[in-house]
This record gives C-alpha cells, sequence and structure tokens, in this order.
C-alpha cells in the first residue's frame, strides 16, 4: 500500500507529462496545416513528374528549399516570411540543352497577418516577388517580378479548409526571355487524425497570361508527425495528377516527399 502511494504522485507526473506532449504534437500539426502560422520551420519538398518535351520522355526532380520565419513586428502583428528555392534536375529530353541540373528562380512571399483570428478566420496578405536565380536559362525566366499574394483559411476540429492565391508580374530582366505574367491558386484542405497523420488534398494551379494556358496538378497525400531525440519533425508522401499543362509539360502521374524540420518556441 505504501508503495501504491508512493507511485501515485510520480504516475499523475508522467500522465501530466503525456498530455503535455501529446497537446504540443497536436498544436504542432495544426500549425503545419496552417502556411502562416507562428513556427520556424524549414520544409524540403521533392516533387517528380514526367511526360515532358517534344518526345514525352522528359523527367523533372524539384526540390524546392522552403524555409518559413515567422516575425512579430508589434502586439498586433505578424510577418510570416515563406520563401521557394528550387533546385531542379531535368533529363531525357529530346533536346539535349534542357538536360540540365541546379537552381530555379526563388519565390519569396511576405505575408502580414494578425495575430488574432478575424472572425473565425486566419489572414494574410502581402507583396510576392521572383528573384532570377536560375543557374541556367532552361531552369528559369531571367526575369524579377512581383505582385500580390493572399491566404485564408479556417481552422475546426481536425479540419483545415482555406486557400493561397498570388500574382507575379516581371518588371525586369532578361529582354530576351518572355516576360511573366502568371497566377497561381492553391484551395487545400487538411485532416488531422488522432494519430497525427495529416491527410492533405489541394491543387497548385498556374495560369499563364502569356501562352493562356494552364498549370494545374491536384495532389494528395499524407504527413506524419514524428518525435525523434527531442525533435519534432513531419515527413510524408503522396501523389500528383496533372489535370491540365502547357504544350510538352507535364503529365500523368507524379511523386511528392516531404520532411519538415520544425523549431517550436
Amino acid at each position: 500500500m505504501y508503495k501504491t502511494k508512493a507511485l501515485a504522485p510520480l504516475l499523475c507526473i508522467a500522465a501530466s507529462i503525456t498530455s503535455a506532449v501529446a497537446q504540443e504534437v497536436d498544436e504542432l500539426a495544426k500549425k503545419l496545416a496552417n502556411p502562416i502560422a507562428d513556427l520556424i520551420s524549414f520544409p524540403i519538398q521533392a516533387n517528380y513528374d514526367s511526360g515532358y518535351g517534344a518526345n514525352g520522355n522528359g523527367e523533372v526532380w524539384r526540390i524546392n528549399i522552403q524555409p518559413v520565419i515567422p516575425i512579430s513586428i508589434n502586439e498586433n502583428w505578424n510577418v510570416i516570411s515563406r520563401t521557394i528555392l528550387p533546385v531542379i534536375d531535368q533529363s531525357g529530353f529530346a533536346n539535349e540543352a534542357r538536360n540540365r541540373s541546379g537552381t530555379g528562380d526563388t519565390v519569396q512571399s511576405l505575408f502580414f497577418s494578425p495575430k488574432d483570428k478575424v472572425g473565425d478566420w486566419v489572414l494574410g496578405a502581402g507583396p510576392v516577388f521572383m528573384l532570377p536565380t536560375a543557374s541556367n536559362d532552361y531552369l528559369g525566366s531571367g526575369k524579377w517580378g512581383v505582385g500580390p499574394t493572399a491566404v485564408a483559411l479556417k481552422q475546426t476540429g481536425p479540419w483545415t479548409i482555406g486557400g493561397l492565391t498570388n500574382h507575379i508580374a516581371s518588371f525586369a530582366g532578361d529582354d530576351d526571355r518572355s516576360s511573366v505574367n502568371a497566377t497561381f491558386i492553391q484551395p487545400f484542405i487538411n485532416y488531422i487524425t488522432p494519430t497525427k497523420t495529416s491527410i492533405y488534398l489541394n491543387t497548385e494551379s498556374t495560369y499563364d497570361w502569356q501562352s493562356e494556358q494552364w498549370s494545374a496538378p491536384i495532389n494528395l497525400g499524407a504527413n506524419q508527425m514524428l518525435n525523434i531525440a527531442g525533435h519534432p519533425l513531419q515527413v510524408g508522401i503522396g501523389a500528383r495528377y496533372w489535370l491540365d499543362a502547357p504544350d510538352q509539360g507535364p503529365s500523368g502521374w507524379g511523386l511528392r516527399l516531404n520532411f519538415i524540420m520544425l523549431f517550436p518556441k
């Protein structure tokens, strides 16, 4: 009986710690479903697509390095920095010049977001910039671009529903290259299971106003929260299918892999 009495406080402490850890993991999973959450993260996203080129044998691996850094600017507002730097490998193209590896153009978004919800909604808006960081002409536009971006989402229980959009138009760069004038639309839905598996469905559609063509993959996948040696992270896998694409663009099915390091405060 004395042993039971002595163990009771320890069991209560252990239960409390377990509950706190579970609550923290749940909160991190919800924040990862929110693209403008107050959470420093370092996602690395690998995408594989095929069907490119005149012969349809072109393959592209695109690894997006996507650090997310929230910055508090006052007691009411954050600015969320989201950077996408692609590292690209292209192979199998009939035009040998297109078989290149290197960096693509960087897209830098800054979302000014109220720290408190607006009604039930999380909102953010600001500028987006395109930087000509491509290491080869076949990997980027050769242009500087700028435009607006915005995101709105609602989180209810395990569900996150929302959308992100931007529009980029070029204003400077290589005069011999085509202008950039493109609108990106990303509606998304995410469900978090009791095991903290996030199941997501989204499209990442871009309309090119210059060529009047859509690039429209639909993505379905799952990401799992893990805790390795006290460090939270998320890993995942998904499939993508191209509903529409430009001439000599990708077709059929593709693959997506996710690896996200988290740095909670």
